[in-house]
Parts: structure tokens; sequence; C-alpha cells
């Protein structure tokens, strides 16, 4: 088995500025959440956005559900 290559990986993938908007969109996603008393840490749920934009974070596209349940959802 090969080991994983993580400055390889974050150079080719997480270190573009596409990448960096959709992670800070994420973030700020469930910091709001967090300030709403919707989420806690280490509660096993997540904030999904509903039409799969992390960029979109406005409180009508964002909904709490639980962890297993939103890395099972697929755009369509």
């Amino acid at each position: 088995m090969r080991n994983r290559n993580y400055k390889r990986e974050y150079e080719q993938y997480h270190a573009k500025p596409e990448q960096k908007k959709r992670r800070a969109g994420r973030n700020a996603a469930r910091r709001y959440a967090i300030r709403e008393g919707l989420v806690k840490k280490g509660d096993n749920r997540e904030v999904d956005h509903r039409n799969f934009d992390a960029t979109n974070n406005s409180p009508s596209n964002l909904r709490v559900m639980s962890k297993k349940l939103n890395r099972s959802k697929q755009p369509k």
C-alpha cells in the first residue's frame, strides 16, 4: 500500500482558489448554525446546502441533518 502524499494532494486540489472559496463557504455555514444554536460541536450533525452550492449561505438554503444522511446525499 502506498503512502498518501498530502502535500501533493493539497497543491493539486485543496490549494485551488475555487476550492478555498467552497471551503470558506462551508465553514461560514457551520459558524452560522452554531451561532443560531442549531448545531453544537460533536453532535454528529452537519449543515446541508439544499442547492449544493457551498457559497450560497442564505438561511433558506441551509438545513441541519445527520452526518450519515448528508454524506449519502449526492447532487442530481
